[in-house]
This record gives C-alpha cells, sequence and structure tokens, in this order.
C-alpha cells in the first residue's frame, strides 16, 4: 500500500472546494434557495403533525418508499414502475453520476446550470462540456444539436437555475430525440414552467425527469427528490444503486400526505406565477434593470452599475 495515500486524497478533495451552502442571517427573509413561502407555515406544521400519528421512528420504514412511490404514481399519472425516490433530488444526481459515469464519460450541459451537479462531477473528475447563455440568457439549441453528437450524458435544468430560461418545447424535444446516451432532465422549478417533459419517458428509455417536493410543495427540509424513468432503469436505481432506506419515516408520511393534498401546492404555484408576472413588469418600469424572462419561482435581472447599491439596500 502507498504510504500517505489518504492525505494526498484528502488534499484532492480540499481543492475541489465543494458545493457552496447560502450563509445564515437570523431573523431575515431569506430569499437565495428560492423555497417557497407562500404555502404557509401553519399547513406545514399541520401536516407533520398529522404524519407523527402515522410514524412509530422506533422501526426502519420498511415499505414506505413504497407506498409514496404508489402515491407518486397516482398525482403524476405515471405508472409506479417507472418511478424511483430520493433524499432530495441531488442525491439522486448524485447516485446516478457516481455509478453510471467515469473519467472517460462525456457530460453536455449548459453554463450556468445547477451547482450541485457541477460541483460532483468535479468530484468524480466527470469531463464536462457547459454551452454558455447567450448576452439575453438564452441558449443555442443549434450549439446542442451539434456538440451532443461527441457527448455521453446530457445534463439539462429546465427550467435553469439561475437564470430561470426554459427552451422552447419543440426544441428540447427535438434534443432528446437526437441523443442517444443518457439524458437527464431536472425539473426542480417544473411545476412553475411551461411544461414537462415527463410524457417523453414512455418513448425515450434513456430519458431520466428528476423532480423534488423542495420548491412546488415548500418541503425543502423534508428532502423529498423522485424521478420518472423507464422500467429498466428505474429498477436497478431502486434496487441496487438506492440505499434500503433513503427517507425517513417522517418524511415519508408528511409527502404522502402533501400529495394527497395537491391543490395547495398547485394555488401556490399559481400565486408565484402571478407575482412573477408583477414583478417583471414593475421591473422593467425601470432603466436601471434589465429583466430576463423567468418560468422559474424567481427573476433574474441585471442592476449593471447600480448593482452593489441593490444588494446593500436589500
Amino acid at each position: 500500500m502507498k504510504k500517505n495515500w489518504i492525505e494526498k486524497r484528502i488534499k484532492e478533495l480540499s481543492s475541489i472546494g465543494g458545493y457552496q451552502k447560502p450563509e445564515m442571517h437570523p431573523d431575515a427573509l431569506k430569499l437565495d434557495s428560492n423555497e417557497n413561502y407562500v404555502i404557509s407555515k401553519q399547513f406545514q406544521q399541520d401536516l407533520i403533525n398529522n404524519a407523527k400519528k402515522n410514524c412509530d421512528v422506533r422501526e426502519y420504514p420498511l415499505g414506505g418508499t413504497e407506498r409514496l412511490i404508489k402515491q407518486l404514481s397516482k398525482f403524476l399519472k405515471v405508472d409506479s414502475s417507472m418511478i424511483g425516490v430520493g433524499n432530495g433530488s441531488d442525491q439522486i444526481l448524485d447516485l446516478i453520476l457516481s455509478n453510471l459515469a467515469s473519467k472517460q464519460t462525456q457530460v453536455l450541459t449548459s453554463n450556468p446550470t445547477f451547482g450541485f451537479f457541477e460541483e460532483r462531477c468535479k468530484l468524480y473528475s466527470i469531463p464536462v462540456t457547459a454551452i454558455p447563455f447567450s448576452r439575453n440568457m438564452t441558449l443555442d439549441i443549434k450549439e446542442f444539436l451539434k456538440l451532443s453528437k461527441n457527448a455521453d450524458i446530457l445534463y439539462l435544468d429546465s427550467p435553469n437555475n439561475p437564470t430561470g430560461f426554459q427552451f422552447q418545447k419543440d426544441d428540447l424535444q427535438k434534443l432528446v430525440r437526437s441523443f442517444d446516451g443518457l439524458i437527464i432532465i431536472d425539473e426542480a422549478y417544473g411545476e412553475f414552467g411551461e411544461f414537462s417533459l415527463s410524457g417523453m419517458v414512455k418513448s425515450q428509455e434513456n430519458l431520466v425527469v428528476v423532480q423534488t417536493l423542495s420548491k412546488s410543495f415548500g418541503l425543502a427540509g423534508l428532502r423529498l427528490g423522485y424521478f420518472i424513468a423507464n422500467k429498466k432503469f428505474t429498477d436497478a436505481f431502486n434496487q441496487v444503486l438506492q440505499y434500503p432506506y433513503p427517507i425517513s419515516t417522517l418524511a415519508i408520511e408528511s409527502a404522502i400526505l402533501a400529495l394527497e393534498q395537491s391543490t395547495q401546492m398547485e394555488n401556490a404555484v399559481q400565486v408565484i406565477k402571478d407575482e412573477r408576472k408583477r414583478i417583471i413588469e414593475n421591473l422593467r418600469k425601470y432603466d436601471a434593470f434589465e429583466v430576463f424572462d423567468s418560468k422559474a419561482n424567481f427573476v433574474l435581472f441585471d442592476a449593471h452599475g447600480s448593482y452593489k447599491r441593490v444588494y446593500d439596500a436589500l
């Protein structure tokens, strides 16, 4: 065995940096993680209190994920054999990358994209080609079609974080149909967008659509993610890649109750969409701001020379 190998490896890991979590600011309204505060805290507390009645945390959640998948199946109108769950959508992405990609795997994505995905690619030394956004915060679909010929994995967050951009549905469908490798469409903000590609899973066996209950359902603290994919991929993920008990009993029971009351989520999403439109329209009244269209639950704008003043005022 080589001497000092562990010290060398730790030094290598330390140089990567890792995903940077937002800073804590007590007694402040925190907006930097795009969490959902429209769904009331009282509703979520009632949800968890009712979930506790179905819990015995002395026991492992045997059969719990299967019950959650069954409820997701009803909500999504997708066969349960095509659904997998995880401890947040980021854990699902991590398991896919760590088991299906390598140093020889070419990943194609956008720049910027979800920071966690970028950092995990660095951690596993996976080569990434990232197509930059244009000056008006759009992506060139022709460039993606061109570069995808040399890629093994295509990853796109739709809508994109942090720009709010979402391809036209026809363009994204064309890209998916033309790509032979693994396609990961991250729809963490999908409920706020124009469309979902989950319906394409039945015809595209190489497509994995990742979603979450963090944003639209306001359950970020419970860490609940899921994906929709073909049965072969899902079986391999659930039976081999995923941990035996990836989600806590309380989280499972809370998620099931939330899905049963999905109208709360739908109403909150509509409020957010209406507010998004209002914010964009009002910001565009001021010459100081260049405001970009958003299909997510946040709005990106450029304050140019005034950005520091705006930041300090906020």
